[in-house]
This record gives structure tokens, C-alpha cells and sequence, in this order.
């Protein structure tokens, strides 16, 4: 079992950047695929962007793709989103999740938050216009 922790979030003007990092507590994340997911006030939780547990791929949403860079540094067990250019409509609870399962480089899975067993608490970011 790991513990997710999320931090870096708050509040950005549009245009801004923001990095969250998501810290784990076991120094086997690095054997984890792993994910960031949103969730805005009345929606649903959405994929933002994965990366797979060698580093080799990585998958973003259409809506962050050339804006937001996921990256990991498994000798920190930590997981980073660089968000730059920040909308406001980016403004959600941002999520770290991660599944020990080997995902095939199955977009599929990487986009699906039934397939991590593993969350964060979430962290906020707030991007005003």
C-alpha cells in the first residue's frame, strides 16, 4: 500500500504557472503507473495527464496538451505537474492517483480513475481572470 500527498497548489492569475508534486511514501513508486485527475464544483473527476512507472510515456488531456508537463523523480518517490499558461478553467481539486498494476501503455487505463487503486487528498488550485 502507498500514501499519496499532494502539495503547490493555490491561487494563480490566469496566464500564471503552478507545480504540484505528489510525494509517496514508499520507495517502490517507482514501479507505480500513475495519474493527476481534476475535479471542478459540480463535475465530474477528469483526467488531466500519466505517466508510466518507467517514464517512458506519458499521456495528457487535449484540453492541458502543450500547457502542462507531468514528470517523476523516482529517486524523491515524487510525481510533478508543471502547469504554465494556467485558464481558469483549469480551476479544480487537483488529484494524484496511482496503481501498481502495469498498464501496457493503455491509454485506456492511464485516462480511467476506476483503474488506480491509490489517491491523494487532493490540493487546490484556483486560477482567477
Amino acid at each position: 500500500q502507498v500514501q499519496l500527498v499532494e502539495s503547490g497548489g493555490g491561487l494563480v492569475q490566469a496566464g500564471g504557472s503552478l507545480r504540484l508534486s505528489c510525494a509517496a511514501s514508499r520507495r517502490t513508486f517507482s514501479n507505480y503507473e500513475t495519474g493527476w485527475f481534476r475535479q471542478a464544483p459540480g463535475k465530474a473527476r477528469e483526467f488531466v495527464a500519466a505517466i508510466s512507472w518507467s517514464s517512458s510515456s506519458t499521456y495528457y488531456a487535449d484540453s492541458v496538451k502543450g500547457r502542462f508537463t507531468i514528470s517523476r523523480d523516482n529517486a524523491k518517490n515524487t510525481v510533478y505537474l508543471q502547469m504554465n499558461s494556467l485558464k481558469p478553467e483549469d480551476t479544480a481539486v487537483y488529484y494524484c492517483a496511482a496503481d501498481l498494476s502495469y498498464f501496457g501503455g493503455s491509454l485506456y487505463n492511464y485516462m480511467n480513475p476506476n483503474e488506480y487503486d491509490y489517491w491523494g487528498q487532493g490540493t487546490q488550485v484556483t486560477v482567477s481572470s
